[in-house]
């Protein structure tokens, strides 16, 4: 089974430029809301709480991140709770506001994704490999902790290897 660093790592070498990796804090978390909110439906309330296929969803991936490593998964099971709290509220909610927020928050959150991946020159890592989709959100949470200065130790060892984080040059056209 792959490590933390190595899933960071071969997940990081498709993310160098920083544009990128900035496109990615903003379309991770509203593709995860936008799936969470698209599999909320159908569900019950039992004891207070909303049940449907995003709380399967939701379990699976955080078990996911907490073998990996047990504080990004914390920190990751926590941001996945308040994702099946919001779309909890929005399953309640009309189809239509369902339905536009879920499929909203996922198109715009894919362009995004996109836009920085024209600044990196290079496709996303899911199209080589389907795990890039579990990685990615972790990817944001870990990037987040490097720039607050924390797992310093983790940082080190995927900048090791897949190489340090840049803003990449437009090639000139002949």
């Amino acid at each position: 089974m792959k490590t933390l660093v190595d899933h960071l790592a071969q997940y990081a070498a498709y993310h160098r430029d920083r544009r990128n990796i900035a496109s990615h804090f903003i379309g991770i978390p509203m593709i995860v809301l936008a799936v969470a909110v698209l599999l909320s439906r159908p569900g019950f309330a039992l004891f207070g709480l909303w049940l449907a296929p995003a709380t399967l969803v939701a379990l699976a991936a955080a078990l996911f991140y907490l073998r990996l490593d047990t504080r990004f998964g914390l920190v990751m099971s926590l941001l996945l709770a308040l994702c099946l709290w919001a779309a909890a509220g929005l399953a309640l909610a009309g189809t239509a506001l369902w339905l536009s927020a879920g499929l909203g928050l996922f198109v715009v959150g894919w362009v995004i994704q996109f836009v920085g991946h024209y600044y990196e020159g290079r496709k996303p890592a899911f199209v080589d490999d389907v795990m890039g989709l579990m990685v990615g959100p972790l990817f944001v949470v870990a990037e987040l902790a490097f720039l607050l200065g924390l797992r310093k130790e983790v940082e080190h060892a995927v900048v090791g290897i897949a190489g340090p984080t840049c803003i990449r040059e437009k090639k000139a056209l002949a």
